[in-house]
């Protein structure tokens, strides 16, 4: 029953996709990227902002991760190539950032660039990639 609503939301947002949406599709996977790639160069920033979490094990891991869920997921979305997997990869990372600002200083604009983008993703989650996405074109070649 749940999938055949989650089927007739994914039909009707790709058959009234518009442009705007494909953009905002692009801006989040380049604003993953781009933030992946901010981590690896200035591994300091992402260890500053896991401190709240300091005493966690496995920190390592968790920075790798990080950095490249954000550079491969934001690669993905951005062409809408399996964007919903890399939707999922992100989830747990910007639950994490929303998480961190409560749990550390809070930093309102970071809480509020964590929440849009948390938003963002779920609605790409729920919609897919939209008619201009790899998704779309390779689901149609068939």
């Amino acid at each position: 029953m749940e999938t055949i609503k989650i089927k007739k939301l994914n039909k009707w947002a790709n058959a009234h996709s518009y442009y705007p949406i494909d953009i905002l599709r692009i801006a989040l996977g380049v604003f993953l990227f781009l933030k992946g790639v901010s981590f690896v160069s200035n591994s300091e920033e992402l260890i500053d902002l896991m401190s709240p979490l300091s005493n966690f094990m496995g920190g390592m891991f968790v920075f790798h991760y990080v950095a490249a869920a954000h550079i491969m997921g934001g690669i993905m979305i951005g062409f809408g190539l399996l964007t919903r997997w890399a939707i999922w990869a992100q989830l747990p990372i910007i639950i994490g950032a929303v998480v961190i600002n409560f749990v550390g200083d809070l930093v309102v604009s970071n809480l509020l660039t964590s929440l849009v983008v948390l938003v963002l993703c779920i609605g790409f989650l729920i919609f897919g990639g939209g008619k201009h996405s790899a998704d779309y074109y390779f689901k149609m070649e068939k």
